[in-house]
């Protein structure tokens, strides 16, 4: 407990800054907007900033659509689980308020549960159980925290130094594919209800365009839901006996060294989740906001370990969110607290809760095969966008090892603890990647760069020159 107490007594020293230079309360804690023009449209070419905020019933009516985006999904990982859907429900809005709160409202945000969680959980509840698995989750929020600082103090690039793309893509890739036999046990319960969710998943993300498009996962759970119900896979016992309204079902976690190796390589994840978030969202908005990454991870970090230290699970930034405010051109941080505030007030009903408990195993693996494929893809997404060289054998042998060691789910056990394969691929990979490395630098056997040159490789050039002058010359 007293390494706690230091971690957020370093957090708080870190988020305090000058006293003399503060502004005023209201902008520090980013609750103080101006009106947009009327407050009543929005002109074509123009956006509502996060300090701006439309009149009030349109911006609760935005917020609403965010509560919505985040619905699907947030729900998705306790269910899984075997969580509390209320109680993440209640820190997920928690967590938003203080998100909004600590980057001083200039990063508009949703924090829902991060799907990087779920096979950490899952691992961690067979060892440990429920309290076990919080506690992985408070370390990994407090890590996070940590990473948070120093990149506010630092900047980012001894992240990139550490974990560069390959094994940043790795990790992530690993961390989704090692779920692939959770999502299979899921759907096998009941595969026609299974398959309808998955199909109206896929069809509905290239059937329509905007908002409807992109809550494609909560589309195919809601028409997966309705199958089941009339296939009879739907028991709503415990929804009615349990009350209208009452307190969310709160645990205290348990701290284990075992579940170290679990819940730390998801901290990777996570800050490539919110240096993302943070980098669209600069984009969309055309404000520089690096200066707010530090506070973005701190903030992420500090709402997982308040969720952790409750009942809950670990959050991230949404992409489902962005997909709102690009819809609808509202980039307000107004909205995300009515979406906040909203989600806070649904936690406190438990029948509400048990109704989402409620969902099938069938519903649960079609959604849960397009979900963790998701998160595996991410990681290869990493590799494409920063143009790894799988040329290069050191990429080559990372990414390799560490994918087997994962999706296989390979375990050691040394004494009490028991490393299973994310903690295992994910040390393969930075073990791998930078003993390579070294040897190949000290013994200069590794010509091929790291990662793809702009154009075509100087030997396809050659080539092409060289086919060229054989061509005969027209007359």
């Amino acid at each position: 407990m007293k390494s706690l107490a230091v971690f957020w007594t370093q957090l708080i020293f870190a988020l305090r800054g000058n006293p003399l230079e503060r502004p005023p309360p209201m902008s520090m804690l980013g609750i103080k907007w101006k009106l947009h023009g009327t407050g009543k449209s929005i002109k074509p070419g123009h956006v509502v900033a996060p300090d701006e905020r439309l009149a009030w019933p349109l911006t609760i009516g935005v917020g609403m659509q965010h509560v919505v985006a985040m619905f699907g999904a947030t729900f998705l990982v306790p269910i899984i689980t075997g969580m509390p859907p209320a109680t993440t429900l209640l820190f997920s809005g928690i967590g938003t308020l203080l998100f909004l709160v600590i980057t001083k409202g200039r990063v508009p945000s949703y924090l829902g549960s991060s799907f990087a969680f779920i096979a950490p959980i899952m691992a961690s509840q067979q060892q440990f159980g429920v309290p076990g698995a919080l506690g992985g989750v408070v370390l990994a929020g407090a890590v996070l925290a940590l990473v948070g600082a120093i990149v506010q103090k630092f900047g980012a690039g001894w992240i990139n130094r550490l974990m560069p793309p390959i094994v940043t893509g790795a990790i992530v890739a690993l961390i989704g594919l090692n779920l692939a036999p959770a999502a299979k046990n899921n759907f096998d319960a009941a595969p026609v209800t299974a398959v309808i969710t998955l199909a109206t998943i896929i069809l509905v993300s290239v059937l329509f365009r905007g908002i409807l498009g992109r809550l494609s996962i909560l589309v195919g759970v809601v028409v997966g839901y309705l199958v089941a119900m009339l296939r009879g896979e739907v028991s709503y016992d415990k929804m009615e006996a349990a009350a209208w309204v009452g307190l969310p079902q709160f645990q205290a976690p348990e701290f284990h060294v075992g579940v170290l190796g679990l819940f730390v390589p998801v901290v990777l994840v996570l800050v490539a989740e919110n240096i993302g978030h943070v980098k669209s969202v600069a984009a969309m908005t055309g404000q520089n906001l690096d200066g707010v990454s530090g506070r973005a991870l701190m903030a992420d970090g500090a709402a997982t370990v308040l969720a952790g230290f409750g009942g809950g699970s670990g959050t991230t930034t949404y992409a489902e969110n962005i997909g709102v405010m690009a819809a609808t051109k509202v980039y307000s941080t107004a909205a995300y607290w009515v979406a906040g505030i909203f989600a806070i007030l649904l936690s406190f009903s438990p029948k509400f809760g048990e109704l989402i408990a409620t969902v099938p195993p069938g519903v649960l693996g079609g959604a849960a095969t397009m979900l963790y494929g998701m998160i595996g893809i991410l990681g290869v997404k990493i590799w494409v966008q920063n143009k790894v060289n799988f040329s290069n054998p050191v990429n080559l042998t990372t990414a390799a090892v560490a994918l087997i060691i994962g999706i296989a789910d390979y375990t050691w056990t040394i004494g009490e603890l028991k490393f299973t394969g994310i903690a295992l691929g994910s040390a393969a990979a930075l073990v791998i990647y930078h003993g390579m490395k070294a040897i190949a630098k000290a013994r200069g056997t590794v010509a091929e760069p790291e990662t793809e040159q702009a154009g075509l490789p100087p030997a396809a050039k050659a080539a092409m020159n060289a086919a060229a002058k054989r061509a005969p010359k027209k007359r």
